[in-house]
């Protein structure tokens, strides 16, 4: 099944073919191991190959794509080391986020969290994929905010694309959009009542839920 990408109409084709393509991986509408061909993607976004061409190099150079001489181009896959690494350093950095944002969030910033997962349920009930993944990046870019730990937010946003790719992956094999908002219940009503151990506890299970996937079992069959 070919991914649903939108056909580009506007001016600086370039930047937007690179953002178009970034996106559909980030969001995994294109998945690890998929082929990625100019003449295919030329034509589904409606441009010429050569901005394709250039927006595959960036794409390469960020580890999103790979690139063999003679084999083509492919959508990166991510290794189970990879995927330990990346949840090993997410783990570190929301939970130390997590506990600054106990000691210094505000309750306006309590009730944004809340309003983020509120829409993620009803998101979730309507079956409305794409939102469910926006809001669930929300939530967890809103819980670093808290920190107000300019280092710490820096060194997330070294990750945060990964986390992103793998977080849509995730959530495109769960059929249960509305459990994927759901799970996110328990640690905002631990956070909203301060406990640290039963919000640490409920976050270390929320990121560590999908550290088994490896990137064989990500190509789904449809």
């Amino acid at each position: 099944m070919k991914p649903n990408l939108p056909q580009i109409k506007n001016m600086s084709i370039r930047e937007q073919s690179l953002d178009t393509l970034r996106e559909a991986i980030l969001s995994g509408e294109l998945k690890p191991g998929q082929a990625l061909t100019e003449m295919d993607l030329s034509r589904q976004l409606g441009v010429s190959r050569a901005p394709i061409r250039e927006a595959l190099r960036i794409l390469n150079s960020e580890g999103l794509v790979e690139t063999i001489p003679y084999h083509g181009t492919t959508v990166r896959r991510l290794t189970r080391a990879d995927i330990e690494e990346l949840y090993g350093m997410r783990i570190l950095l929301e939970n130390y986020a997590m506990e600054r944002a106990l000691q210094l969030g505000q309750p306006d910033e309590f009730a944004h969290l809340r309003a983020i997962v509120n829409a993620m349920v009803r998101a979730g009930d309507r079956g409305d994929f794409r939102a469910v993944n926006a809001l669930d990046r929300d939530f967890h870019d809103a819980l670093m905010e808290m920190s107000r730990h300019s280092l710490m937010a820096a060194m997330w946003q070294m990750v945060a694309m990964k986390v992103r790719q793998v977080m849509a992956l995730v959530n495109r094999r769960n059929s249960d959009l509305t459990q994927i908002a759901r799970h996110h219940l328990p640690l905002l009503d631990a956070m909203e009542a301060r406990d640290q151990a039963r919000a640490g506890e409920y976050l270390r299970a929320h990121i560590a839920s999908a550290g088994d996937l490896i990137a064989e079992d990500w190509l789904e069959t449809e």
